[in-house]
């Protein structure tokens, strides 16, 4: 048992503790603790955990009990099953009893009444400490929620995925120090549902770990290979914003003691739909055919990337031809089919911009045969499936489209203003103007 394996709080205790030879303490399968003595130390009966006596009124026991196996509570967690040692003065029981209550008051193991157990995201039982100091974030979409939250200061390590290119990601535009904490892994879309990097997860010693879209025996799996709780999340449907978002938030809230922030993130986003709802009106419409190409999925896509309930489209009523095909979510469509459709609107997703500006110079008839590209009628929103869905960019994109298909009525937005609204309150910074350095301007004109 060396030092190296334990937090700094963990450390102090171990030293607190650390004394002349006196006392083995074994782990056993079942996840207790035995207590022998050392080599060259009087027999006494070996002794389980449970029924070490007590000092003191009976209500300090648990205290007194889970503090005897707090230290080794780090490496049994970790999976080394080796006989660790652990040297404690003592003359009698009852000395050794007092010096591990006087090392709980350093040291705060998780007792009883500070876990919660909640149901995730893959329907899974999952019983967590409340307010974990020391938490990572695994797989697309999850280190967002937890700065949505603003609980990034839990963060003990992040995906090396989050640390390249974060322009399309306004939460890592607003916390760049986050890219110096500690690499737990690759991460990226590749990272789903499979196994993370064992080691860097575990180097960073976390509380609890957070991951989207694991099936509940990969997850299940995984929490008692490393015997971390590991909480499962989703957005739902890929390339979209799905409403399951909601519990998602609430289930992290729960857990991160965050649970009116929660609530302020789905009032918001549910006030700011209703606003677009208004601004519109009832029967209110859109009649111009619209299509919205270029979208995010699973990376970046051409044209020909589109989906039948885009949400900005959704929440201005206006008509998306794609529902033709489908009634919601992601598809690909033949550029055939986008010639007979000849929509009115087009909407460009500015992830996918160069390479829709690649494929109009191999297939210029194409883009030249669309009304839209004759009447100049095509138009840039910022890319919001980045690394999932960045809720804060979606609604922005809903404001253009608003104020693009209905004018009059969106006539007091001011885009870049709005854009800089949303994203102080999800992420606490304006963000639009390094999203606009990389991606152009919410609601320009795309000239080819």
């Amino acid at each position: 048992m060396t030092l190296d394996s334990f937090s700094s709080r963990e450390e102090r205790a171990v030293e607190r503790l650390q004394s002349s030879c006196i006392m083995d303490l074994s782990g056993h399968a079942d996840n207790r603790f035995s207590v022998t003595p050392a080599v060259g130390q009087p027999i006494i009966e070996t002794v389980r955990c449970d029924t070490v006596p007590a000092i003191g009124a009976d209500a300090a026991r648990p205290m007194v009990l889970r503090t005897l196996v707090a230290a080794l509570a780090a490496l049994w967690k970790r999976g080394e099953r080796e006989t660790c040692f652990m040297r404690i003065p003592m003359k009698t029981w009852n000395l050794m009893l007092a010096l591990i209550a006087m090392t709980a008051l350093m040291y705060a193991p998780a007792f009883a009444g500070d876990t919660i157990t909640v149901t995730d995201m893959a329907k899974r039982k999952v019983t967590v400490p409340k307010d974990p100091k020391r938490i990572i974030c695994l797989a697309p979409g999850t280190l967002r929620l937890i700065c949505y939250l603003g609980a990034q200061d839990k963060l003990v390590g992040i995906e090396e995925f989050e640390k390249i290119r974060p322009v399309g990601r306004p939460y890592l535009l607003a916390a760049p120090e986050l890219k110096k904490l500690p690499s737990v892994g690759p991460g990226g879309p590749k990272s789903i549902n499979g196994e993370p990097d064992l080691e860097a997860v575990l180097k960073v010693k976390p509380d609890v770990i957070f991951v989207s879209y694991m099936k509940a025996p990969n997850a299940d799996s995984l929490q008692k290979k490393i015997d971390i709780p590991v909480v499962v999340i989703t957005y739902g449907r890929f390339a979209t914003f799905d409403p399951i978002i909601f519990d998602s938030l609430k289930v992290l809230g729960q857990i991160l003691d965050k649970e009116s922030r929660a609530q302020e993130i789905v009032t918001y986003i549910e006030n700011a739909r209703k606003d677009l709802t208004k601004r519109v009106g009832q029967g209110g419409a859109q009649s111009a055919a619209v299509y919205v190409g270029a979208i995010g999925y699973k990376g970046f896509q051409g044209i020909e990337s589109t989906d039948a309930s885009y949400v900005p489209l959704e929440w201005v009523k206006a008509k998306n031809v794609a529902k033709e095909l489908q009634p919601g979510g992601h598809l690909f469509v033949d550029k055939e089919k986008i010639l007979a459709w000849n929509p009115d609107v087009i909407f460009i997703d500015a992830g996918g911009m160069s390479l829709v500006q690649e494929d109009f110079k191999k297939k210029p008839e194409f883009y030249q045969g669309l009304k839209a590209f004759k009447n100049k009628s095509i138009y840039r929103l910022l890319p919001f499936n980045w690394y999932m869905t960045n809720i804060g960019t979606a609604i922005a994109d809903a404001y253009a489209c608003g104020k693009i298909l209905y004018p009059k009525k969106f006539e007091d937005v001011d885009l870049p203003a709005k854009a800089d609204d949303i994203y102080r309150f999800f992420v606490g910074k304006p963000t639009y103007e390094p999203m606009k350095k990389a991606f152009g301007t919410l609601g320009d004109k795309v000239s080819f």
